[in-house]
């Protein structure tokens, strides 16, 4: 008996091709899906493709082919570059002042979260009607085990993620990008090869000769501190870890020496898991110039504490600890914690435990940067029970809920507060909005 053929099927069209031919035979696209094990894997990364510039030009399409920047001010940084700005040089988290003299023509915009966020759960509700198995990176990204979902679909995994594709660049008017593999770990190195519109696939058999000429900072876990290193020990790609022994590497790099080990031969036991819940929220603010005072950093951190409070409601949790972040001109980081007695998913309480927190701050010291965040989640139905201390507190909550449904009406900028109207929370903004959830992999060694 013959071996079946290989699957392979056009991308635009998903009709199944013949065993030759780089184009379709139905509609002449060159992305035609080709690889050995392309039936047989089901372990999947999805990433939008520079999701913050890709909804922007989606609603203005006179930016189409114009270079955006989606961050603002001179110091603050870039939140996303569509891929005109990254052919320039520009990048994520690069200081706006580099990004604009690498690509003066660009269209800066201010980063719209409510906006990012109500097209990521579009994305996210279009994943799940897929397969179950998903697990959310960010609100642009997550892991997909489309393991048994053959018969459901009555196609294989690969092929019903090329649908998937297809329908949000339909529907959404944005582009994913997407890795498949038989692994969480090579799933998220094939997610990037290809972007945009990227569908690559790593399979078993090709797994360590696909690694071995990378670099180590593939691995996840590998950032700068560890990077140099590995680098003073000579070690710079991961084929060179391929021929070290676990206890080896264990003895000189302690645990990340295991994952050195498991990770260079793309051994990776992670189940995909859809409970996985997010670490943090929070949101940030670099200024135009150094900020010492309350009185221009306490109306920021109301703004903030308001767009902490509205991820928090999209996300139906409420949290536990407040979380204060400081960058000082001099680039050293404060953080300071509060954790509540019970949870909360309001901004009048996430912005009052900041501002106590805040105030044992303000010592003359000049910031760059403000962040509020939260993290300790427990669900949306704990949240903000009657407090027989506080009576103002429920007519608070009242007054919030309401301004909330008017916002949803109106726009975000309709109805302000008497912290940030025609106050610094505009003057002194650089960048801001940043919200951070649990990390696509384990964090940069050299985080602070």
């Amino acid at each position: 008996m013959s071996a079946p053929s290989p699957l392979r099927f056009c991308r635009d069209c998903l009709v199944r091709q013949g065993a030759n031919g780089r184009r379709c035979t139905s509609c002449g696209s060159p992305r035609v899906a080709d690889h050995p094990e392309l039936a047989d894997l089901a372990i999947a990364h999805l990433d939008c493709d520079a999701f913050y510039a890709s909804v922007e030009k989606r609603d203005r399409p006179e930016l189409l082919h114009r270079p955006v920047i989606i961050g603002g001010g001179q110091r603050g940084v870039v939140s996303t570059a569509c891929y005109i700005a990254r052919i320039r040089g520009v990048r994520s988290a690069m200081p706006m002042f580099k990004a604009l003299k690498l690509c003066p023509d660009a269209v800066v915009l201010s980063p719209d979260m409510a906006k990012y966020a109500g097209v990521g759960r579009e994305v996210r509700a279009m994943m799940l009607a897929v397969t179950p198995l998903v697990e959310p990176l960010s609100i642009d990204e997550a892991f997909l085990d489309l393991s048994g979902t053959e018969r459901l679909h009555g196609e294989p995994a690969a092929m019903t993620l090329a649908r998937l594709a297809a329908r949000v660049e339909k529907d959404l008017g944005i582009t994913v990008s997407i890795g498949l593999s038989h692994n969480k770990f090579l799933a998220k190195v094939a997610s990037d090869l290809e972007k945009p519109r990227g569908f690559s696939v790593i399979g078993r058999k090709e797994t360590l000769a696909f690694l071995a000429d990378k670099p180590v900072t593939k691995i996840w876990g590998v950032g700068g501190a560890m990077e140099r290193s590995l680098a003073g020990d000579g070690i710079t790609s991961i084929g060179q870890l391929q021929t070290m022994d676990e206890a080896g590497l264990m003895r000189r790099y302690g645990q990340m020496g295991q994952r050195l080990y498991r990770l260079s031969r793309g051994i990776d036991t992670r189940k995909v898991d859809p409970s996985s819940e997010m670490k943090s929220i929070s949101a940030e603010t670099t200024f135009n110039s150094d900020l010492s005072a309350a009185a221009d950093l306490v109306p920021l951190l109301r703004a903030l504490s308001e767009k902490v409070a509205r991820r928090l409601k999209a996300t139906d949790l409420s949290a536990m600890t407040i979380v204060l972040k400081l960058k000082s001109a001099g680039f050293r980081i404060r953080t300071r914690n509060f954790k509540l007695g019970q949870p909360t998913r309001l901004a009048d309480r996430i912005f009052a435990t900041g501002r106590m927190l805040l105030e044992k701050e303000i010592d003359g010291t000049r910031f760059r940067l403000i962040g509020i965040g939260c993290s300790d989640f427990h669900p949306a139905v704990m949240a903000d029970p009657d407090d027989l201390v506080d009576p103002g507190a429920a007519k608070r909550a009242k007054a919030e809920a309401a301004l909330d449904r008017l916002r949803d009406r109106f726009g975000q900028s309709a109805i302000e507060t008497g912290y940030t109207f025609g106050r610094t929370a505009r003057k002194h903004v650089a960048t801001s909005g940043t919200f951070r959830s649990k990390p696509v992999e384990a964090p940069d060694d050299d985080a602070s």
